[in-house]
């Protein structure tokens, strides 16, 4: 396998629909996440670019499924955010769908990035994502991110709190991560590295 470069990631195509997603080959990984988490703000980070997928102070700005490409054969994805409240309930239910067929049918899909607030982790929202993902023998990562808004020892106290309330769940894996101070950057690109180098998931 070729090496991979997250700083040469660049936008590739955004999209509503499922005919609209660039050809189903080579391998990517997406982020999937409750509005407001830093999930845009985790893909900079590991990018090393400022404005690569789109943040702001208003949740729920991903509206649709948004392409980069890394290299010829890589991608990362960025997924609509869940739990966006004030989005429309019809909308919401298309991201819900489209969500849905995407982490189903996508067949060059590795695994799934799932940033999480430190403060708030493990939602009911998320441990329903991370259910569909056991469901599917999709990979998760997840992202404790905003770690900096903790001590170094409450951080560390979470991630154990979580990585033991996920023990049974053996293709889950979890760390801190903070795209202000950049704690976790350089260990969360080394994991994505090795998710975009696995084999395809068996159909």
């Amino acid at each position: 396998m070729s090496a991979v470069n997250f700083t040469n990631a660049s936008y590739l195509c955004a999209a509503h629909l499922a005919r609209q997603w660039p050809t189903d080959v080579g391998a990517e990984a997406a982020f999937a996440g409750r509005s407001n988490v830093g999930k845009s703000s985790a893909i900079n980070a590991i990018t090393r670019q400022k404005n690569l997928a789109h943040t702001g102070k208003t949740p729920g700005r991903t509206r649709q499924i948004v392409f980069f490409q890394v290299a010829a054969e890589y991608r990362l994805v960025d997924l609509p955010g869940y739990g966006y409240a004030k989005a429309a309930r019809g909308l919401r239910e298309h991201w819900r769908k489209i969500i849905a067929e995407y982490l189903r049918a996508r067949a060059s899909l590795r695994a799934l990035i799932i940033p999480m607030d430190i403060r708030r982790p493990l939602t009911e929202l998320d441990q329903t994502m991370l259910r569909r993902c056991a469901e599917i023998n999709l990979p998760a990562h997840i992202l404790l991110t905003k770690a900096d808004k903790l001590s170094r020892a409450r951080g560390l106290q979470t991630l154990a709190r979580v990585q033991a309330e996920l023990q049974t769940a053996p293709q889950v894996s979890v760390q801190l991560f903070s795209a202000t101070r950049g704690h976790g950057v350089n260990a969360a690109a080394q994991t994505l590295l090795e998710f975009l180098q696995t084999a395809p998931r068996p159909s």
